[in-house]
Formats: C-alpha cells, structure tokens, sequence
C-alpha cells in the first residue's frame, strides 16, 4: 500500500508534513505503521505537488525512485510556501510498472490527485468502465495501472462539471461493483477544495487553526489527530470540514 498526504488550508511548507515530521512521508516510506495491504516500503516512486498561489495550477516534482534517495525535493520543499499540497510514496502492485508516470500525484488543469490500494482483477475488472471513455484517453494513458486509469475515470466526470464529491463517490462505488474488495483510498484537490476517502484502508485527520491535513498515518503526536471511519470520505473547504458516508446516496 501506498502512503499519501495533503494539505489545505493558510501557506505553510510541505516540507514539515513530508520530511520533519517524526513519522513524515519520508519516514512512512521506508517504515510504514500500517501495511495492511502487503508490502514492506513504500520505495517504487513519489511525488509532490503544490501551488504557488489561488490563482496558480499545481506544480509537480515526480521521480520512479524511492522518497530517501532524492537530494533535490528536500530542499525544494523547504523554500516552498503554499496553501495545498499531495504528496505520496508508492508501493506499487506487483506486474504494474515502476516509471515516475505511475507515481502520484497525477495532475490535470487545478486538479491533483492520489489513489492509495488497489483495483482488484485489473485490467480486466475495469473494462467496462474504461468503455465510457474515448479511445484516444486509454491510447495516452501516463501508465498502464490501476490508478491511472482511476484518474482518467474521474477526471473526465470532473471536466464535465461534476461536483468533485459526487464524482467521488461515483468513482469510488461504482469501482467496488466492478471490482469488488478493491482498496480505494483517494485525495483530491484543487487548492479549493480538499476531498479523503477511507476504502479498506486508513485516513487521519488533523483540523489545526492553520488548516487540514489529511494523512494514511498521521506524522506526529498531536492528539488532535482522528481516525477517518472507514467508507467515509472528508470534505474540506474555507468554510469548514465535513465528515460524510461515502456513498452516492447519502452524498447526493
């Protein structure tokens, strides 16, 4: 399993989240709490990505090696300033590739976005779903996984102007019908709005005066820090954060 973070909320460095903390992604890629999935490390990529301004589309740092190798990104994140950030290591499936394209966050217009799991029988289990879309999307696929072909299911319903929440949902329930027992944990933002969800797996969440930070495993011992129910998903804006059910029923 993967280990992602994000953060939205008043300018702050990533760099506190993804290499200061006592237990930072850098620390959860080479000494997870929680594994459930299988796996050891998180050592087959990652990434950051970040705005420098409400205004801005995201910039993004992405390597195919593992988080404690890279010299660059540490520095880099600790003369950065920004009000949302996704940062994630991955651990990736077996048979899928290990290439900078299949490590999160993927990134279209405002949007980033990270899948922590898997999508159980791909790529068969998700051809049906991969119809709905035109063949020139799966001809450019970044990568040939699971969460790629997540990313381009739910960016399409974003492009046509679907709340982000309910195309959430519908990614998230409509995977699980056509895949079922698939660990879908997703973060997705657009510097605006910050959405987490909790799919067979683990979300912690951190309300600080400064803003939301959303973990699989939480970087400190703040004991603000709560668990995120399990199929549940969060919803952050500058008006508040809201805990919901995840399911399209009780979303819509």
């Amino acid at each position: 399993m993967c280990r992602h973070i994000a953060y939205l909320g008043a300018p702050v460095s990533p760099a506190e989240a993804v290499f200061r903390a006592p237990h930072s992604l850098l620390v959860q890629s080479y000494a997870p709490a929680d594994m459930r999935g299988g796996g050891t490390v998180n050592a087959d990529g990652f990434g950051l990505g970040w705005y420098l301004g409400p205004d801005e589309l995201p910039l993004r740092h992405r390597r195919s090696t593992p988080l404690w190798t890279d010299e660059a990104l540490p520095p880099l994140a600790a003369a950065v300033t920004t009000h949302a950030f996704v940062a994630a290591a991955r651990n990736g499936t077996t048979g899928m590739p290990v290439t900078e394209a299949a490590a999160a966050p993927f990134t279209t217009g405002r949007w980033l976005f990270s899948h922590n799991g898997v999508v159980r029988g791909f790529p068969d289990s998700l051809a049906e779903l991969a119809k709905t879309l035109p063949v020139t999307e799966l001809l450019t696929l970044e990568a040939p996984t699971d969460s790629v072909v997540l990313w381009v299911l739910l960016r399409a319903r974003l492009a046509a102007g679907e709340d982000p929440l309910a195309a959430v949902a519908w990614l998230t329930t409509a995977v699980e019908a056509a895949a079922p027992g698939s660990r879908l944990n997703f973060l997705l933002t657009d510097g605006e709005t910050l959405i987490g969800t909790t799919w067979t797996h683990a979300l912690s969440l951190l309300e600080t005066p400064e803003g939301v930070l959303l973990a699989s495993e939480p970087v400190d011992g703040d004991p603000r820090w709560t668990p995120v129910p399990d199929h549940h998903v969060v919803r952050a804006t500058a008006a508040g954060v809201e805990l919901l059910p995840l399911t399209e029923e009780d979303i819509s």
